[in-house]
Order: C-alpha cells, then sequence, then structure tokens
C-alpha cells in the first residue's frame, strides 16, 4: 500500500505520462508539424498559427527534390504529430515517411491527384499542384481537419483560418482569371516544366526547357525545336528560376530574339528572402502578363 506522500507522486508522475501522450507534441504544447516542402510549410502554418510548430524539411535556398535527410531530421519526422508530404516529390521523404510516420502523415495527392505526364516517353506524375492556388486551398482545408482531430481544443481556430486562407488563395485565383484573359500570347517557355497546372488552370501553354526535374541538361535537338517554337509563337521573354542555372535559359533567349526573367515555382524560397506565397504568385503574375502582352 502506497504512503500518501508515495501516492501522491504516482498520481503526478501518472498525469504527467498521459499529458505527454495526449499532448500536441512540443514542450510548450504546440502541434508538431513537418512539412516537406516549402508550400506545404506556408499552408501549415497559416491553418495552424500559433498552435503549431513547422519545421521544412528543405532549407531556404536549397532544391526540393534531391532533398537527403539528416539524422536529426529523420527523427523530427518521427517524432512529429502530422507530416505534410507529396509521395514521388521527395524519395527520402518517402522512405522516411513509410519508416517512421505512416501513421500520421498526411499524404497530398490523396485529396488532390496528380497530373499525369508523359516525359522523354516515360509516364510520370506532375507533383507542382500548388501553382494552382483553388487545389492548394483544399489542401489546406484538409490540413485543418487533420490538425483539428489532433488538437481538437483549438479545432475552430484551425478551421476558422483554413477558411480565411481559402478566401485569400480565391482571391488570387480570380487575380490570375482576370489578369490573363485578354493577352497576345498565351505560351510561357519556361526553365523545367513545373507551371503545368498553372497553365491548365488559366489556359496557357506550357513549353518546358527541361522536364520536371530542373537538373535535367535538353539534348541540342530540344534546343533547337525550343528556340523555333518561341520565334513561331513571337516570344518575348524565356522564363529561368532564381533555384537554377539561367544558362540554357539564356541560350535559347539569344537565338529566339527574347529576353530572360524569372519566374518562381515556388518550390523553397531563396535564402534570405522575405517573400511567401501569396506574394510570389501576384509577382509571377506580373512577369507572365508581361511576357504575354496581356491588356
Amino acid at each position: 500500500m502506497f504512503t500518501r506522500p508515495l501516492a501522491l507522486a504516482a498520481a503526478v508522475l501518472a498525469a504527467g505520462a498521459l499529458a505527454a501522450c495526449s499532448g500536441a507534441g512540443t514542450a510548450d504544447g504546440k502541434v508538431s508539424v513537418v512539412a516537406a516542402a516549402y508550400p506545404f510549410q506556408w499552408i501549415s502554418e497559416r491553418v495552424g498559427g500559433g498552435d503549431v510548430k513547422v519545421t521544412n524539411l528543405v532549407k531556404p535556398g536549397a532544391e526540393p527534390h534531391d532533398v537527403e535527410l539528416t539524422a536529426a531530421q529523420t527523427a523530427l519526422i518521427a517524432d512529429a504529430k502530422l507530416v505534410v508530404y507529396l509521395p514521388t516529390f521527395q524519395p527520402a521523404v518517402d522512405e522516411a515517411v513509410a519508416q517512421n510516420a505512416k501513421d500520421r502523415a498526411f499524404d497530398v495527392a490523396a485529396v488532390q491527384p496528380l497530373a499525369d505526364i508523359v516525359e522523354d516517353g516515360h509516364a510520370g506524375k506532375d507533383p507542382h499542384v500548388w501553382l494552382d492556388p483553388t487545389r492548394l486551398a483544399t489542401i489546406a482545408d484538409q490540413v485543418a481537419d487533420r490538425l483539428a482531430k489532433i488538437d481538437p481544443t483549438h479545432a475552430d481556430g484551425y478551421r476558422t483560418r483554413a477558411g480565411a486562407l481559402r478566401a485569400e488563395l480565391d482571391a488570387i485565383d480570380k487575380e490570375y482569371a482576370a489578369g490573363l484573359k485578354t493577352c497576345q500570347r498565351t505560351e510561357i517557355v519556361t526553365a523545367h516544366e513545373a507551371f503545368g497546372y498553372l497553365a491548365a488552370r488559366y489556359h496557357l501553354k506550357q513549353v518546358g526547357i527541361a522536364g520536371l526535374s530542373p537538373d535535367e541538361e535538353p539534348s541540342a535537338q530540344k534546343i533547337a525545336e525550343i528556340i523555333r517554337d518561341a520565334k513561331e509563337h513571337q516570344a518575348t521573354v524565356i522564363f529561368t528560376e532564381a533555384l537554377v542555372s539561367p544558362k540554357v535559359a539564356e541560350t535559347i533567349a539569344k537565338g529566339a530574339g527574347a529576353k530572360t526573367q524569372v519566374l518562381d515555382p515556388i518550390e523553397s524560397l531563396p535564402a534570405g528572402s522575405s517573400d511567401d506565397y501569396a506574394k510570389i504568385m501576384r509577382s509571377n503574375l506580373g512577369q507572365i502578363r508581361a511576357a504575354l502582352g496581356c491588356s
């Protein structure tokens, strides 16, 4: 039989253990969320507000496609209450989730199925779903639902913030639809084929210098084809990216009598940037409107 002090101590320890099992996941009671790439970090922070702690696996300025995880990052995935990721986009993340967090992972493609593409004769999936703001809003709604189940005490806050985020993303969608409604051209030549969802949403045609991987080197034959296509459609701008070498795009621009401008696929923020998804999307719209001669 416990003495009263021992019984009290046991009760305190038991309560602490229960709190640790049912708590939000961090020492300060916040829900621990791991985001596999910047767009998922942005929506998780916007939906979670002060009730979550979000960690992005990709450092600013780094290319997310081929991310390699450290032991510490793998441990973060294992300890997280929620992991927001996109299968096939980052193989190292897929492996870590399968081994450590399968029951706590949110597969973005499960709520927004990825578009099929054919790249160099091989079938694949386009992961850049966040470049359609209406699709990203649906993903954010699902993040809110997952957080509400993990942390029901703050469920109303998650859903309220998700509603506000949807309104902001709907506003961006309307700005794109209006801004690209009347243009002299509809073809955008991009550093790699990251803008398929954006092009489909706003009735544009994307011509990618590289495929889905920004590191892919196009053949001399493909470069010549893109130059001919750019000339045929009177393209005035060849779009490059902050995280991708502009050399090939500059070669194509020179051959087509065009100039280069940056169009950001928002896979990762440049190091030191204070921009966010919404600001970059609006900047992208301005660049596209100028390139296509939109009124």
